[in-house]
């Protein structure tokens, strides 16, 4: 792995002013290496998702420093929907009802100018285990496992080197979140993308990521790398609650933790 692909120094991020202002993001901080994949984890509310969303441009309101392949988050460079893009949340929300397929795939490569759209939208849909049977219908005629595979193809259309990730299995069921995840693992190797991913499960994390950090009110609490996480070996209180509600509050191992405390 070389530089950092992404490097974040010092963010912070408010909604609101004056006394109904909230501090969502406070002083955050860390590197992510190329061709590395980085999980952010914490509670819902934790701010997580918000220094996803300014990485991705899509919150400008924010104050520090942020790069991605060396270019400024903040000057809003015109290369850097080339460079990243995020896969959201909810396949059902992000995906536009009216438009087909075809139409979700082809429309970043005409905003950006890029030729021989029909051979991409092909590979696209076989890169994401789709043939081209999907093509022409609506996200209505696709189940949640496919309209994410839809999006995730959409996302890879610009042949982007940095892929955010905000929760991307969370909406599924149970039994489509690994399909989606091995498919999200498999691209990163096939396509060598540097990722990261925002998640509260630990599970997820530690299938997907080299290193994490764990966030909770805003802050990072803690950074460690995927094998400290398997060897339950965190060093603050906080990611230790983390790993107990991963496990469903274990009655074995919450005791060995309180016996350790």
């Amino acid at each position: 792995m070389g530089g950092p692909a992404i490097s974040v120094r010092d963010l912070f991020v408010t909604f609101g002013k004056g006394a109904d202002a909230v501090r969502a993001v406070r002083g955050v901080s860390f590197d992510v290496a190329e061709g590395e994949s980085f999980g952010l984890v914490g509670e819902s509310g934790s701010g997580k998702s918000t220094v996803l969303r300014a990485l991705a441009g899509l919150n400008r309101d924010w104050t520090g420093a942020a790069s991605i392949a060396g270019l400024d988050v903040a000057t809003r460079d015109a290369r850097l929907p080339r460079i990243a893009q995020m896969v959201f949340q909810d396949p059902y929300a992000s995906l536009h009802p009216r438009h087909t397929v075809d139409r979700v795939l082809s429309e970043p490569l005409e905003i950006h100018g890029i030729a021989e759209v029909d051979r991409r939208v092909t590979q696209a849909l076989e890169d994401v285990g789709l043939g081209p049977a999907f093509r022409f219908r609506y996200p209505n005629q696709l189940s949640g496992g496919q309209r994410q595979r839809v999006a995730i193809a959409r996302a890879l259309m610009l042949q982007p080197r940095v892929l955010l990730l905000d929760e991307p299995t969370s909406a599924l069921d149970v039994s489509v979140q690994a399909e989606i995840l091995n498919l999200l693992k498999r691209l990163r190797a096939t396509q060598r993308l540097t990722m990261i991913l925002v998640s509260h499960n630990l599970a997820v994390v530690a299938h997907m990521c080299d290193r994490l950090a764990v966030m909770s009110r805003g802050i990072v609490v803690e950074e460690m790398d995927v094998a400290t996480l398997r060897r339950e070996e965190p060093k603050v209180p906080y990611t230790r609650q983390l790993l107990l509600a991963s496990k469903g509050y274990d009655r074995a191992v919450a005791a060995r933790m309180t016996n350790e405390d």
